[in-house]
């Protein structure tokens, strides 16, 4: 597998940096959890539904890993993780600021007892700027980042997205991250910083909205399924449900015409071309409204997909999980009697596998602390005292 032979030291918990050490781990490396004693990771208790004692929400991002406890405010704790990065090539944490720094573990002073070793840190500002130190959670940084201002339809209140968008999106950059800083160690044999903030990476995902602005002054709008600058792209209601079209050029505009069958407003001058049908949004979604109402989806999605128009329905989770189960991607894949979502990054020769079911909470602790060299005894006598 690509990172096999690699060691992740994941102080990480919730979502954005559970997501990204899950990837890595998806991809042969060896991901050690480290967790709170006696309660572990917030997310083992953001239910229901649980299985197994564990929630849904922590199986979903926490397979492929080892769970190990730690009292990171105990000097043992501190001497085991101390021990652990060593070994390590990639540590990861998504604290607030400053709190690796107040528990003995800041960058520098990893890059000097482990020079080799990547530093990761997701948080939801960064590490300097006016809002460093503010908390944040997804639904903040949703909010703060405008994306929440751009989802909705215009008579609506902003609407927050179904997923957690910006910590999934932080996860995937921390993970572009921490791959590009091991490739640069090849060349020098030293890790670095890699900081990804939840704020920074909802922005980038902004692209032609926040260039209409800077380049044009132009403030996005909520728009509902509308797109601001291709027409028609969005949903439109058929004789027995909601499909969506996307008509992205000129091509694909005739076509479409034909099959609706109003090849008409191909030779008109308000929906002639793009920029035209933009501008007349509302007249031409007048006219293709009521050819819709005529057959039911499947009709559409037949003799459109036949002319090479993109076009679908609207579904549901569960019609989405059903279908994938029979398309043979492995995107709903089975371990130990466990559906998980599978891995969509598909390598040919040396792909990811999901290995293990999500830990109990410090399933793993004894293995990896003998495995350190500590004896039996040791690992009695700190348990017995709550830092393991």
């Amino acid at each position: 597998m690509p990172l096999s032979g690699l060691r992740v030291i994941d102080l990480t918990r919730i979502l954005a940096g559970p997501f990204a050490t899950m990837m890595l781990g998806d991809m042969g490396a060896e991901v050690l959890k480290i967790e709170r004693p006696g309660s572990g990771d917030d997310a083992r208790n953001w239910g229901p539904p649980f299985i197994d004692g564990i929630s849904t929400y922590f199986l979903s991002v926490n397979r492929n890993k080892r769970s190990v406890t730690l009292d990171l405010k105990s000097e043992v704790g501190k001497g085991v993780l101390w021990e652990l990065i060593e070994t390590a090539d990639v540590v990861i944490s998504n604290f607030r600021v400053g709190v690796m720094d107040s528990l003995g573990f800041p960058y520098e002073k990893v890059a000097e007892r482990a020079p080799r070793c990547v530093y990761g840190l997701i948080n939801g500002y960064g590490r300097f700027g006016d809002r460093a130190q503010r908390p944040s959670f997804d639904v903040v940084v949703q909010a703060e980042s405008g994306l929440m201002d751009l989802t909705g339809y215009a008579d609506g209140k902003p609407t927050k997205v179904g997923v957690s968008i910006a910590d999934e999106i932080a996860g995937l950059y921390m993970v572009q991250g921490i791959l590009l800083a091991l490739l640069e160690r090849q060349q020098t044999e030293r890790g670095q910083l890699v900081e990804v903030a939840l704020h920074d990476a909802l922005l980038s995902m902004f692209t032609f909205q926040a260039q209409r602005y800077l380049s044009a002054g132009l403030q996005p709008q909520r728009m509902g399924n509308r797109h601001p600058s291709i027409v028609p792209y969005e949903t439109f209601e058929a004789a027995d449900g909601t499909i969506v079209v996307a008509v992205g050029n000129e091509g694909i505009w005739e076509r479409f015409c034909t099959v609706l069958g109003v090849q008409h407003l191909l030779g008109h001058e308000r929906f002639a071309r793009n920029p035209n049908r933009v501008a007349n949004r509302e007249q031409l979604e007048k006219e293709l409204a009521p050819v819709f109402l005529e057959h039911p989806i499947a009709y559409w999605e037949e003799q459109l997909s036949a002319s090479g128009v993109p076009c679908g329905r609207v579904r549901a989770l569960n019609e989405v999980i059903e279908s994938e189960r029979r398309t043979g991607r492995d995107m709903v894949v089975d371990i130990d009697g466990l559906e998980l979502l599978g891995v969509p990054i598909k390598l040919s020769r040396s792909p990811a596998r999901v290995k293990v079911r999500p830990p109990q909470l410090g399933e793993h602790t004894e293995a990896v602390l003998t495995a350190l060299g500590h004896t039996v005894e040791e690992i009695t006598e700190w348990r017995d005292a709550g830092v393991i």
